[in-house]
């Protein structure tokens, strides 16, 4: 089917949301638990499909939710539908600090590779699925696993990313990236991993055992701040938060 034409805008900096503009009984899926607020006239529904075959059975959305959950996504998946007479907004947040990224997937052929957690929500009509990564290093290594999204259509969806975003396109070229800090790529791109430098360099280098690497022609998206690195920045200051506050109650139960 057809994508329903969704306008939005995007608001905040660092900690990002999307507002989305529905005209009436024009529908937006969402990741379930990503909604931020909506107006009173949007009604939402949570189901196992995506929606974007109006003649899928029911085996048919327990495969496509059987798909979702190798990714590590919810089973479901929230419509939520503006059955009023008038515009209608529903929201949006992220999960974690980053950006949100909107695309067009009619202007990138109908297709786009997503990491596993990188989907926020996107115009009915979208087709989500999952595609393997079929290099064995790259799986295992690669910080983006065997697993990957695809995102299939011809509308507006959005992805969330740590840190800052930004996009680069290659001509037959090769990109060298952290492991991890790729969020997406169109499918005429290779994605594999490869050993970061000599011995000396990948003990004492600080890069890593690893590089990942991006050929050919399209285009890619990269974070500056893959959730596991903000992760493993903040975790050695969590033990000295709860021993400060275990202090603090003490002092306080004492008086």
């Amino acid at each position: 089917m057809r994508s329903h034409d969704l306008d939005y805008r995007i608001i905040g900096n660092d900690i990002q949301l999307v507002e989305i503009e529905l005209d009436p009984m024009e529908t937006v899926i969402a990741e379930a638990g990503s909604m931020m607020y909506m107006d009173q006239a949007i009604h939402f529904d949570t189901k196992m499909g995506d929606g974007s075959d109006p003649n899928q059975g029911f085996m048919g959305k327990l495969l496509s939710a059987g798909t979702r959950v190798l990714t590590g996504e919810s089973l479901f998946v929230t419509h939520f539908t503006n059955h009023g007479a008038g515009k209608q907004r529903v929201a949006f947040a992220a999960p974690y600090p980053g950006m949100i990224v909107p695309i067009d997937l009619g202007l990138l052929g109908g297709s786009l590779i997503v990491q596993k957690d990188g989907f926020l929500c996107a115009a009915k009509g979208t087709k989500i699925s999952i595609t393997l990564n079929r290099r064995i290093g790259s799986g295992l290594v690669g910080g983006e696993g065997f697993i990957l999204q695809k995102l299939e259509g011809d509308g507006k969806a959005f992805m969330h990313a740590g840190g800052t975003v930004i996009e680069r396109r290659l001509q037959n070229e090769t990109l060298k990236i952290d492991t991890g800090c790729i969020v997406a790529y169109t499918p005429g791109i290779d994605f594999n991993i490869e050993t970061s430098g000599n011995l000396r360099s990948m003990i004492f280098g600080g890069e890593g055992i690893f590089l990942a690497t991006l050929r050919g022609t399209g285009t890619a998206w990269l974070q500056s701040m893959p959730i596991r690195k903000l992760i493993q920045a903040i975790s050695p200051y969590g033990k000295n938060v709860k021993k400060e506050g275990r202090s603090l109650l003490d002092n306080f139960l004492e008086r």
